[in-house]
């Protein structure tokens, strides 16, 4: 299957394939056609680096009539990062059609530059919740005549506290629009939202668990004491060479702590944690994206939305409570078709810990020796 046999115009085709987006992936191919080819609200469960950016990404744009100067289309990411890297794609996307213009807004930039910037014609804008409402409130943004609303990565949006905002913006788009709805899990939280601002005849698409879960990840782990994980980390390190990857906490205190053992080992680290700015945070990817930092050590939190090409693996150095935080931490490797290992530094205890994540992901670990 191709994506010029799922519908999608010559132009965009070519701006995919110059990005190397040759195949589609199994949401892109359900998600794509039935979007470009219906008016219709739509659910689409699926697991982070599957491809949704696209699935969604692709429909929007051949919607978009250029010649209308209001805002025709809301995208809304649950951290900038994420917020970012979709304007990004939508950029790279149109690379062959005619000018779509798309401005991402967030919290940790002074609102006045964004107020700028949107002064100029605007088709799509991608926003995190708070920092669109405060547009809103400023009468700056209007999502009154919106066309299509998107929620991407909905589950996390929730996770991080912002229902209020959801329901305050689906209340704001009057009128008749679709709601295009990704998420990797579908929590209760989320069934509310469903059932108050999206259709009950929307169309549904579950990529199911056997294909959520990237093939191309390695999962292994290694059962050791707490106080040898420093060295079995090391190892492991060596062994990747110049190979770069994510090193995952459960607590910033333990990313600190490790990020400063790291650096005293001569690694080029980099620390993401919640309690940093978001200038700390945006010099420390801009770094790791520009491969000056071969490796980061991050808490859950401060990874969402992370998306950087090319990692060869993910580190558990401590597991993580739930079972969505351990596929949105495996799924920063084996992107876009690559292979990538995700390892568990574990001891004798948590070993049950992986036996649940096998039955529940249905995957399989392989323990190293």
């Amino acid at each position: 299957m191709t994506f010029l046999e799922l519908g999608v115009p010559k132009d965009l085709n070519k701006g995919l394939k110059e990005m190397g987006i040759i195949t589609p992936t199994k949401i892109q191919e359900q998600a794509i056609p039935v979007l470009m080819n219906n008016q219709t609200d739509f659910i689409g469960k699926a697991q982070t680096g599957t491809g949704k950016t696209a699935a969604f990404g692709i429909p929007l744009l051949s919607r978009i009539d250029t010649n209308k100067k209001h805002i025709q289309a809301l995208i809304l990411a649950p951290t900038r990062e994420l917020g970012q890297q979709i304007a990004k794609q939508l950029f790279k996307f149109t690379k062959y059609t005619d000018k779509i213009f798309t401005e991402s807004v967030y919290g940790g930039e002074k609102i006045e530059i964004q107020i700028s910037r949107l002064n100029r014609p605007t088709h799509i804008i991608v926003a995190t919740p708070g920092r669109l409402i405060d547009l809103i409130e400023r009468k700056v943004v209007d999502i009154s005549k919106i066309d299509t609303l998107i929620m991407d990565e909905a589950d996390e949006m929730l996770s991080m506290g912002f229902k209020k905002d959801l329901t305050t913006i689906l209340s704001k788009t009057k009128g008749y629009r679709n709601v295009w709805l990704f998420s990797a899990t579908i929590p209760h939280s989320l069934n509310d939202i469903i059932n108050d601002y999206v259709h009950k005849n929307a169309e549904r698409v579950t990529i199911d668990k056997d294909d959520a879960v990237n093939k191309g990840i390695d999962h292994q782990f290694v059962v050791g004491d707490e106080s040898s994980k420093l060295d079995t980390l090391t190892y492991f390190l060596k062994t990747e060479k110049d190979n770069r990857g994510i090193i995952f906490t459960k607590t910033k205190v333990a990313a600190r702590t490790l990020s400063k053992q790291l650096k005293a080992k001569n690694y080029d680290v980099g620390l993401l944690e919640g309690e940093m700015t978001q200038k700390e945070r945006d010099k420390v990817m801009r770094a790791f994206r520009n491969k000056t930092l071969r490796l980061l050590v991050s808490t859950d939190v401060a990874a969402r939305g992370i998306d950087v090409a090319n990692l060869s693996f993910v580190i558990h150095y401590q597991l993580p409570d739930q079972v969505d935080y351990y596929t949105h931490r495996s799924g920063r490797t084996a992107r876009a078709g690559k292979t990538g290992i995700s390892l568990a530094l574990i001891t004798k205890l948590e070993v049950k810990v992986i036996r649940d994540l096998e039955k529940e992901l249905g995957i399989k670990f392989a323990q190293i020796r």
